[in-house]
């Protein structure tokens, strides 16, 4: 059974907005492709502030954020992706999302009830 996770990761600000896309696309296939799941919605954020210094000297990122659907069992899959071939994204998080997956459960049973139909015994005037 797919599961609902988010993602966000942030690119290297020292590489050009051509770069930057590449990079973004590539993460892109990687879920689509190498982890098999469906992305439901995909975010630029574009360059942001970040909240303090890193290590590499950034002060800003180029932040994309993304929510898709995958079997859990693949998507450690993607963090090691991430860590090994990814030198241009220095921050990514992939997390569930158990919050959608019960909206979702919730909308599937509501539609299910509501096209429930009941059949009622006529009922007879002679007695």
């Amino acid at each position: 059974m797919k599961r609902i996770y988010e993602v966000m990761f942030i690119v290297s600000p020292e590489l050009s907005e051509e770069a930057r896309n590449t990079e973004v696309e590539k993460v892109k296939g990687w879920i689509e492709e190498k982890v098999g799941g469906e992305i439901q919605h995909w975010e630029r954020w574009g360059m942001r502030k970040l909240a303090y210094r890193t290590h590499q000297g950034y002060t800003e990122g180029d932040y994309t954020w993304g929510i898709f659907k995958a079997e859990p069992n693949k998507v450690n899959e993607l963090d090691g992706l991430f860590r090994i071939n990814s030198q241009n994204t220095f921050r990514w998080q992939v997390f569930r999302r158990e919050d959608l997956e019960k909206a979702e459960k919730n909308k599937e049973k509501k539609a299910a009830e509501s096209q429930e139909v009941v059949v009622e015994e006529p009922v007879n005037s002679e007695e």
